[in-house]
C-alpha cells in the first residue's frame, strides 16, 4: 500500500463524528507538522497549517472538514437498547443491520443497528421504509444496568464500523468517511507536492470541524485566516449508477477531478471556476464539471467571510456517500492533487484580483 492509500486508510478508519474530531485532528497534525511553518488550533477545534510562499498574499485557504456523519446516544431503554440522535444527513434506508462503534469513557463498544422483527410486523409496516426513530442500537445486553456497566452514557458519540479496502480492479477504494477525509488527505498531499516548490502566495490548510451540522468550523477558520481565495475540498457525487440520469448527475468514477458549478448552499466564483477548468484542460488533467442539487459544503461559509471570498468546490467523485461504504477511484483523487498544485502555483495577487472584479 503506497503512502497516499495508507493515509486514506488511517484517516477513514479514524473515529471522528461531528464534535469528536480529535483522532482525525491528531493524524493531520502529525502529517502537516513537518511540512508547515506553523500549526495552530482555534477555539472551535479547527486545525490550521500555514505554508508560506514568496508572498504573504494572496492567502489561499484549502478546507477539508474532519467530521463524518455519525450519531449520539440519545436514550437507553430498560432492556438495554440505545436510541440514537443522527449527526448529519442519514437516509433511513441505509442504516439497518450495520455495525457501529460507540466511544465511551471506558473504551469502544461494538453495536449493530436493529429494529423489531419483520416476522411480527403488519404487512403495511414491512413494505414501508422504516424511520430512524423506530430503530435502535443493540450492544448485546439485556438491561440498562449492563449498558451503564459498559461505560455508555447519554451523549456518547457513535460512528459506522467499516474498514478501508482496495477493491478487485485495483482502481477503486472502499471506506467509510470519504466525506470528508478525502479533503483532509488532499491538504496533506498538496502540502507535500508543494514542499520546496515556488508559489506566489501563502497556503493555509484547514482541517475543519462540524461541517455536517451547519459548516460551523469553517466560519471561525475563515475569520482566523482571512483568505483572499478558497477551495473547499470535498467528495463529489458520482452519477454513474444504474438508475441515475446524466441530467441529474453526469460525473463518474474515472472521469477525473470534479469541479462543482452549483450546490444548494453556494454558487462558485465564475472566474475561478473557469480558471480551474481551463488549467485542467491545458495541462491534460482529467476534469469534469457537475452540479450537486442538494446539500452544502464549507465553501458556503467561507465565501461569506468579511467582504466575500472567491470560492470553488473541488471534489473527488464518490458513490454512496453518507453510508457505511463509499467508493471512489484513486486516479480521480490524484487528478485533484495535480489540479490543486497547478492552481496554487498560478494564483498570484493580480490573478486573484481579476476574480474579484
Amino acid at each position: 500500500m503506497d503512502s497516499t492509500n495508507e493515509l486514506l486508510r488511517e484517516l477513514t478508519e479514524a473515529f471522528g463524528p461531528t464534535g469528536a474530531e480529535g483522532p482525525v485532528r491528531n493524524i493531520l497534525r502529525r502529517e502537516l507538522t513537518p511540512l508547515a511553518a506553523q500549526i495552530e488550533q482555534d477555539g472551535m477545534g479547527n486545525l490550521i497549517a500555514t505554508l508560506p510562499g514568496s508572498a504573504d498574499r494572496p492567502r489561499i485557504l484549502l478546507d477539508g472538514h474532519m467530521d463524518e456523519v455519525g450519531f449520539l446516544v440519545r436514550y437507553i431503554t430498560d432492556g438495554g437498547f440505545l436510541r440514537f440522535q443522527p449527526l448529519g444527513g442519514w437516509w433511513d434506508q441505509v442504516l439497518l443491520a450495520h455495525e457501529v462503534t460507540i466511544r465511551t469513557r471506558k473504551g469502544d463498544v461494538l453495536g449493530v443497528i436493529g429494529s423489531n422483527s419483520p416476522r411480527w410486523m403488519k404487512e403495511s409496516e414491512r413494505n414501508t421504509v422504516m424511520a430512524k426513530d423506530a430503530m435502535f442500537i443493540d450492544v448485546g445486553v439485556t438491561s440498562r444496568q449492563e449498558v451503564e456497566d459498559l461505560g455508555i452514557r447519554l451523549g456518547d458519540p457513535i460512528v459506522p464500523k467499516a474498514d478501508f479496502r482496495v477493491m478487485g480492479n485495483g482502481k477503486a477504494l472502499l471506506a467509510k468517511a470519504f466525506d470528508d477525509r478525502v479533503g483532509c488527505a488532499l491538504i496533506v498531499d498538496v502540502f507535500k507536492a508543494l514542499a520546496g516548490q515556488p508559489h506566489p502566495n501563502t497556503v493555509y490548510g484547514v482541517g475543519a470541524v462540524q461541517e455536517e451540522v451547519g459548516m460551523r468550523g469553517a466560519r471561525t477558520a475563515a475569520v482566523t485566516v482571512n483568505p483572499d481565495i478558497a477551495f473547499a475540498l470535498e467528495v463529489g457525487l458520482a452519477g454513474d449508477l444504474p438508475d441515475t440520469r446524466p441530467d441529474q448527475c453526469s460525473a463518474r468514477l474515472g472521469g477525473g477531478v470534479e469541479i462543482v458549478t452549483y450546490d444548494a448552499s453556494m454558487l462558485p466564483n465564475t472566474g475561478l471556476r473557469d480558471f480551474a477548468f481551463d488549467t485542467a484542460q491545458e495541462l491534460g488533467i482529467p476534469a469534469q464539471l457537475d452540479m450537486i442539487p442538494a446539500g452544502g459544503t464549507d465553501g458556503a461559509a467561507i465565501q461569506l467571510n468579511a467582504r466575500g471570498v472567491p470560492t470553488l468546490v473541488i471534489g473527488v467523485p464518490t458513490r454512496h456517500i453518507h453510508t457505511h461504504y463509499g467508493i471512489l477511484y484513486r486516479a480521480d483523487y490524484d487528478a485533484a492533487v495535480q489540479l490543486l498544485v497547478a492552481l496554487i502555483q498560478r494564483l498570484d495577487q493580480a490573478t486573484v484580483e481579476r476574480f474579484r472584479e
